[in-house]
């Protein structure tokens, strides 16, 4: 997904669209996506998660080619709805695999899966950067991008856990689950829970996708930055979100899900806030900073918690979690957008914190009862 991020400008132009028709496109990507997490969830928990993810990583991988070899609107369209229906059944399947494997750690790893998520995306910036100086065609670099892909899909199936096999099940045939806070959990929840959330993700990634989308236009339009500087804020953001991901796992087993997500949603509003009011860019950047530390490793926790609520319906419960959330993420930009017409960009952000703020009341659900 990295990859494809890198190499957008090289598909707007091959295909021959504007950025406003691309910003149409994008939604087909965004559809593919959320269909193929809905379909999946059920899949997965029938036919298990070492079925779903090969499926997916061939499907995600082999589709990166497709925005590549598009040369009009429609072509385009289709590819990205492949590509994002590919997407969408790996992030279900390799979430709920994930979930198998806390499940037979007995204590969270979920976080440091989503940091190595984030790695793949620094990864691919740098060789998505390579590639271009050497004038490498886009068809070319996609292709050779998605058969690293299918290649790593097919040589690591085998060590995926199977559901008979399960770490996780001990011989009562009950399942154990990571310390977390309060009682003992049960292998029983309400589909209540799952709701609450699914929209406690949207909430917080909706967050993250201003962030992504908004932060170096608040410092080169608000705080009239230069464009490096600018970059810097995004730059900040990523780089804390993917330390604070691989922080979050200890921090979870000493503390518990409820205080993580509590205080990280807290400090995550002060970061926003201290951004969006000051009129200095250094402290823009360690707001941005604060906000990329405060968010880190909150998402993970949703999914880990509604991956657990039932065993056997894993992969159905981080559908509605994963869904939700990514329709979050595709939310910011449509958010803050038509907000700008009415009060200044910086003022927009009081949004997200907001949320925050909310997400941070509500933190309590990830209590085990």
């Amino acid at each position: 997904m990295g990859m494809w991020i890198v190499h957008i400008p090289a598909v707007e132009q091959r295909a021959g669209v504007s950025h406003a028709v691309l910003g149409w496109l994008l939604l087909f990507l965004g559809a593919g996506a959320f269909a193929g997490m809905q379909l999946c969830g059920p899949l997965t928990d029938r036919y298990g998660s070492h079925r779903i993810v090969p499926a997916g990583g061939v499907l995600c991988s082999a589709a990166l080619v497709l925005p590549g070899l598009a040369e009009g609107p429609w072509t385009l369209a289709a590819a990205l709805l492949v590509l994002g229906f590919g997407n969408g059944c790996l992030d279900v399947g390799m979430n709920t695999h994930a979930v198998q494997v806390e499940r037979g750690y007995g204590r969270p790893v979920m976080s440091a899966f989503h940091a190595v998520f984030s790695v793949g995306g620094v990864l691919a910036a740098l060789a998505g950067a390579r590639s271009l100086s050497w004038g490498w065609s886009t068809p070319l670099t996609l292709g050779c991008v998605a058969a690293l892909g299918v290649a790593v899909t097919l040589l690591t199936t085998a060590g995926l856990l199977r559901p008979d096999t399960e770490a996780g099940r001990d011989a009562a045939g009950k399942t154990t689950a990571p310390a977390t806070d309060g009682a003992p959990a049960r292998t029983r929840g309400t589909p209540s829970r799952v709701w609450v959330l699914a929209v406690l993700a949207l909430a917080l990634m909706l967050c993250e996708g201003v962030a992504n989308d908004w932060s170096v236009l608040h410092l080169r339009d608000v705080l009239g930055a230069s464009a490096p500087t600018a970059a810097l804020a995004y730059g900040a953001f990523a780089t804390a979100m993917t330390i604070g991901r691989f922080a979050t796992d200890r921090v979870v087993l000493r503390f518990g899900p409820v205080r993580l997500v509590r205080y990280g949603t807290a400090l995550a509003a002060v970061g926003l806030t201290a951004a969006a009011l000051t009129p200095w860019v250094p402290l823009a950047l360690a707001g941005w900073t604060l906000f990329g530390i405060g968010l880190s490793g909150c998402v993970p926790q949703f999914f880990s918690a509604a991956g657990h609520v039932d065993p056997d319906a894993s992969g159905a419960h981080v559908s509605r979690v994963a869904g939700l959330g990514y329709l979050g993420m595709l939310a910011g930009p449509a958010v803050i957008g038509p907000l700008t017409h009415a009060v200044p960009l910086n003022i927009t952000f009081l949004l997200p914190v907001a949320l925050c703020v909310l997400a941070a009341g509500a933190a309590g659900v990830l209590r085990t009862r």
